[in-house]
């Protein structure tokens, strides 16, 4: 019989990521995890209001993961506009729904790139590149 001892309080588990690229009609999902530092597209979700969090409730549940990440869109010189608002609203909705921790995430470009990349499904490619973004800070 062997007894296991549980890690040192110096290593960490490696943390996973659900991302979002927040519109107003479409929300682009990507999944990741910080021992890779890379996010993979997951899925757009074409809804809106509650038919909306309960698809994104589904994907909590089968990825379990430890935190999201919202891209946050802001005007190339940094100001704020109204998509600003509404995805900094959909961040708290998450936090308030799901009681994940939830890091906002400057997105600005994060679909330029996602289209310069060739990506067939832009909304979920841009959530892969906003948690990109968010991993390299870790």
């Amino acid at each position: 019989m062997s007894v296991s001892t549980p890690a040192p309080a110096s290593v960490s588990r490696p943390l996973s990521f659900l991302a979002f690229d927040f519109g107003t009609r479409r929300v682009g999902v990507a999944s990741g995890n910080s021992l890779l530092k890379s996010a993979s597209p997951l899925r757009t979700i074409a809804a809106e209001g509650d038919a909306r969090f309960n698809a994104i409730e589904k994907l909590i549940a089968e990825w379990q993961p430890d935190a999201l990440v919202v891209g946050i869109p802001y005007h190339p010189d940094g100001a704020p506009h109204d998509n600003t608002r509404r995805a900094q609203r959909f961040a708290r909705q998450l936090h308030g729904r799901f009681r994940l921790p939830v890091h906002e995430v400057d997105e600005r470009y994060s679909t330029t790139e996602a289209i310069a990349g060739g990506a067939g499904d832009v909304d979920a490619a841009s959530a892969a590149v906003i948690l990109d973004q968010y991993l390299r800070t870790l």
